[in-house]
């Protein structure tokens, strides 16, 4: 019997890979699927897939997450630090030394989602429902934040299903690319089962159990031609997205045996989701879906177009893809710098 639930979510993977397991579809990201993706290298040509990790610029597609701000650390010689000069020279010596602090929100700009991202209101044990995610861990037990709201900056902690979880996976394998771009361009698209599937067929796209996917909307080339001034008014309104309410993605998604999931747009899924009949209902289906049901990582915000550019040029659509997050315990999410190699 599982340590944590009795009963999991319909269509759930939880305990596939074991009861204690925390890493979900990633366990089927095997050697076989790194050598896979080695394979795919043919030119030795690389494309960084990140962000400028000041971009988008702002807060406007998230109020709650800011941009990245450096600082120079504490001189070790006690002396202050100048509007003009960052570094620190040694006493008695010809060095000169910079040292920075970053203060980042781990999700604004090119990211990984951990599994303790998101969860679910969901009853794993019969003693009525509470925040639970992916394989039953809880929240307020496994992944934990200030007791009060007077302590609301004490340091938070995902005990378990942390974003060092992928970095302990490597995150190198083989990776396909579907070109919603191509197909649909950049007006707002929300991408149905039916259309997806078409856009598969279309550029004989079969992915893999094991495979990451990309989806490639032209959402972050508009935000780096927005040179880090994204337009309000339009932001909200571009590229394509998966319409998470559709049985059929989701369905998809299950079937295809997928491991990471990454777009290029704000939240790989459509946000908000179409309105959805009753109460209770996730309003990011395709995240609860992904990262609570199944143990698949999401990515976002990912540089996309250039790789995608030149994949369709060639006639191709699968590369090797290694992007390792940041090794931060406790972390739920991370700043990425992936890299494509073709």
């Amino acid at each position: 019997m599982n340590p944590r639930w009795t009963r999991r979510p319909e269509g759930s993977t939880w305990g596939d890979f074991g009861p204690d397991d925390e890493r979900g579809r990633l366990n089927l990201l095997t050697p076989q699927k790194v050598l896979q993706g080695v394979a795919e290298v043919r030119e030795g040509l690389t494309f960084c897939l990140s962000l400028p990790l000041d971009l988008p610029g702002g807060n406007i597609l998230n109020a709650r997450r800011h941009p990245p701000r450096i600082t120079p650390t504490k001189r070790a010689n006690g002396k202050p630090v100048t509007n003009f000069l960052v570094c620190e020279e040694v006493d008695g010596a010809s060095d000169v030394i910079c040292d920075d602090l970053a203060v980042i929100h781990l999700q604004y700009s090119t990211q990984w989602d951990s599994l303790a991202h998101v969860g679910c209101l969901f009853d794993p044990d019969g003693r009525g429902a509470g925040p639970t995610f992916y394989n039953g861990f809880r929240g307020g037990r496994d992944i934990v934040g200030p007791s009060t709201a007077e302590d609301a900056n004490s340091p938070s902690r995902a005990k378990h299903l942390g974003i060092e979880r992928l970095a302990e996976a490597g995150m190198q394998g083989r990776a396909v690319l579907i070109d919603l771009r191509a197909h649909l361009g950049d007006a707002r698209t929300v991408v149905s089962w039916e259309m997806l599937r078409g856009i598969l067929d279309a550029d004989g796209i079969t992915v893999e159990e094991g495979d990451m996917v990309c989806l490639h909307t032209g959402f972050a080339q508009r935000l780096v031609e927005m040179g880090g001034n994204p337009d309000p008014d339009l932001v909200h309104s571009l590229c394509a997205a998966l319409d998470g309410r559709d049985p059929g993605i989701l369905d998809w998604i299950t079937r295809s045996g997928l491991v990471a999931l990454i777009a290029d747009n704000y939240a790989v899924e459509a946000y908000p989701a179409r309105p959805a009949r009753g109460e209770g209902c996730a309003i990011l289906p395709l995240h609860q879906h992904c990262l609570f049901k199944l143990g698949v990582n999401l990515g976002e915000l990912w540089h996309l177009t250039p790789l995608a550019d030149w994949l369709r040029a060639h006639g191709r659509h699968r590369f090797l893809l290694t992007a390792p997050p940041l090794r931060l315990p406790g972390a739920v999410g991370s700043p990425a710098t992936p890299i494509a190699t073709v």
